[in-house]
């Protein structure tokens, strides 16, 4: 089918041809059919690069000739709809006899962003949607098209019960938006559709074809049973694997267990890979190499990535920062970088394929279970998804690398079948959040009403209403315990209390643990250390780095120098690793301070850093409501020092933008320590200062000008 015998006029014709697309691809014919341009609900269970983007291309494109209302985009990860903003953004070239508009909305969970409902297509994370619903968003009642992307992470323990909550709110909404979910290909796809009330549009086809196979001492067995050789050296069977798909022309991406390994894998790599490059490339991976080196602090890990960068090669895993991850991936993109070592957090991001993927490992750690355990075969089929470059590459192949269990590899993965797709609901977090939202959104909500709710969920397809509902009486008595709900003449309501907990997007039992720390402070004297420990210790901070043996004797000492901030009795056994770098931070370490000493790493602290903004505003906002005004300036004044890294000398000159911790700290050095001193300074005398200069001494003067 082409495109211009499609539903849609001809300037969507041209924009699409524009863009490449020209004949549609099976599974996207099949949507066609399936009634995607009459406003029929579809769920597509196709495999990666099977053309998912241009099926949402074309239900945005319908929707807004049709004038029809909104279109939501959901999407489980920030960079992915970072990527798809991207995408979509591009249809504001089209004549739609209108001026179309898009926005993008990933982050502040408690912020009503009222701007929103002025666009035409939002896109957003799960968890932005839930919160606006949460809000009592007005434009939610426009929505006309809904796109769920990923829907097969509903499975997934942490992200999977969000994403079933939204699609269940969504799918009762009065005016029934046009459902699109789209989905990798699943066991149970059926029943996923059936529970969404969608056609089902099913495919296997993949633009470049799959070759799956396992390595077993020097030869790859493929899955119609061909075996090639392939030349062995020291540096180990995923690297040479690497190697050999490079000999051929193609990329390589090796999946790892762990940091440590894909930068063991990376570094061996190097050495060899450098020999295939030009010289005109080994010049632009100099240059992009040097680009690295000047952007971030040098510490060891960013001075070991720019140095595999000039051969050729590199790592990927979530300590680097987003910016040395964007470099990584747009260079491996644009074929500079030939091979990328990465953890698995790699596949469930960006779209970044490979001619050849080579999984070094089918072990993973698990937090839950205290050891490793093999990855599904799902989570297989997405790592393995991605081989197969569209437009380079003929075909894809996907190895693991076995030894002497091959045989059992190639049952068990590559002929395996995905394990069907579960609620995770049931679990005591999610319902505990999900039920006190549900009562905060529906003041008067009956006990029958909660689980009548709850049985239209995929859980409600899956589990007896029985086990339903004892986990949920569970739940309710918890919530009302805590005071987070009340019940009154048989119906529910939300506390002050509870609305605040649902309306902040924490979980209960952190809020429940900080308002019980904030009942224990002592008024006229500060508690900046003992908040940073409740922050770090709650059930919602992430990441949680454990202490290391040598991290012991440090602890002791915080805790004894800063015992008058301490808000309850603790121990070195009740600290973490995140409160030591946390606490480093807001007192002006360096990246290089805190990954020689506490082994974090920039794209750590950076997680650590939006995550303990966001508690910190939520114990501000928890503050209010048990009128504790004594601590408010000291929460205050605390944000500001983690969004910035800053000692608190600093707080007031960090209020200009595009004065960050390094330019304030070089005015404090320089006498200027307060606004007032700043704007007295001639602007001749603030560019000399290191670091400032002409440009940006005169933004300064300007932003003074609005602030004060």
């Amino acid at each position: 089918m082409k495109v211009e015998g499609l539903d849609i006029p001809k300037t969507a014709v041209e924009f699409l041809h524009n863009n490449g697309f020209v004949a549609l691809y099976p599974p996207q014919e099949k949507s066609v059919k399936a009634g995607l341009l009459k406003g029929e609900s579809i769920l597509v269970s196709a495999p990666t690069a099977s053309g998912k983007t241009l099926i949402a291309m074309l239900a945005i494109i319908k929707c807004l000739f049709a004038k029809k209302g909104k279109i939501v985009y959901l999407s489980p990860l920030k960079a992915l709809a970072s990527e798809k903003f991207s995408e979509f953004k591009k249809l504001e070239s089209v004549d739609f006899g209108r001026k179309i508009k898009i926005q993008i909305s990933t982050g502040d969970y408690d912020q009503t962003d009222k701007n929103l409902g002025l666009h035409d297509i939002l896109v957003l994370t799960n968890e932005k949607m839930d919160s606006l619903m949460r809000q009592g968003a007005e434009w939610i009642s426009e929505i006309s098209l809904v796109i769920a992307d990923e829907v097969h992470l509903i499975g997934d323990e942490d992200r999977g019960p969000t994403l079933e909550i939204v699609l269940t709110k969504l799918s009762l909404l009065e005016k029934k938006p046009q459902m699109l979910a789209l989905s990798a290909t699943v066991t149970n796809a059926d029943e996923i559709s059936d529970w969404l009330g969608c056609q089902l549009v099913e495919s296997n086809w993949r633009p470049v074809p799959l070759w799956e196979g396992v390595y077993d001492q020097g030869v790859v067995t493929m899955q119609n049973r061909k075996n090639f050789q392939v030349e062995t050296s020291i540096r180990g069977a995923p690297v040479d694997l690497g190697l050999d798909s490079l000999k051929n022309g193609g990329q390589a991406i090796l999946f790892a267990e762990t940091r440590a390994r894909s930068i063991s894998l990376a570094t061996k790599a190097s050495d060899a890979v450098v020999a295939y490059l030009s010289e005109d490339e080994k010049k632009s991976l100099e240059e992009i190499s040097q680009r690295i080196l000047e952007e971030n602090e040098h510490t060891e890990l960013i001075r070991n990535l720019a140095t595999l960068v000039k051969k050729g090669v590199a790592f990927h895993h979530a300590g680097l920062n987003p910016n040395c991850r964007y470099v990584v991936e747009s260079e491996f993109r644009n074929g500079q970088i030939k091979i990328i070592a990465s953890t698995p957090t790699l596949a469930a991001g960006v779209n970044l394929p490979a001619r050849r993927v080579v999984l070094a490992n089918v072990n993973r750690y698990d937090v839950k279970y205290g050891g490793n355990k093999p990855i599904s075969v799902l989570e297989y089929k997405q790592l393995s998804g991605r081989a197969g470059r569209p437009q380079y590459d003929e075909y894809g192949e996907s190895i693991i690398v076995g030894s002497s269990n091959s045989d059992e590899l190639f049952d068990y993965y590559i002929n395996g079948t995905p394990e069907p797709i579960s609620s995770k609901l049931t679990g005591d977090k999610a319902l505990r959040i999900h039920v006190l939202s549900l009562i905060s959104t529906t003041p008067g909500i009956k006990n029958d009403e909660v689980i009548d709710f709850f049985t239209k969920t995929l859980l409600g397809s899956q589990e007896r209403k029985p086990t339903i509902k004892f986990k949920i009486q569970i739940t309710l008595r918890y919530l009302e315990s805590e005071d987070l709900i009340k019940q009154r003449g048989g119906r529910f309501i939300a506390t002050e209390f509870g609305k605040k907990t649902s309306a902040l997007y924490i979980d209960p039992l952190t809020a429940v643990y900080f308002k019980k720390t904030l009942q224990k402070i002592s008024k006229g004297r500060k508690h900046t250390f003992g908040i940073l420990h409740a922050i770090t210790s709650c059930e919602d901070f992430f990441p949680k780095f454990s202490l290391r043996n040598k991290d012991y004797e440090s602890v002791s000492t915080l805790l004894e120098n800063y015992a008058s901030q301490l808000i309850e009795n603790i121990s070195e056994y009740d600290c973490n690793r995140s409160l030591l770098a946390t606490h480093a931070w807001i007192n002006e370490s360096s990246e290089i301070s805190l990954s020689d000493n506490l082994g974090i790493e920039s794209g750590d602290m950076h997680r650590m850093t939006e995550t303990a903004d966001w508690l910190i505003h939520a114990f501000y906002e928890l503050a209010k409501i048990e009128k504790l005004d004594n601590i408010m300036d000291e929460l205050g004044i605390l944000q500001t020092r983690i969004a910035y890294g800053i000692k608190e000398e600093l707080v007031d000159l960090v209020k200009v933008r595009g004065i960050g911790r390094v330019r304030a700290r070089l005015l404090y050095k320089n006498g200027i320590k307060t606004l007032d001193e700043l704007a007295s300074i001639p602007v001749e005398k603030l560019a000399k200062i290191d670091k400032i200069g002409p440009v940006i001494a005169e933004n300064i003067k300007t932003q003074l000008k609005k602030i004060r």
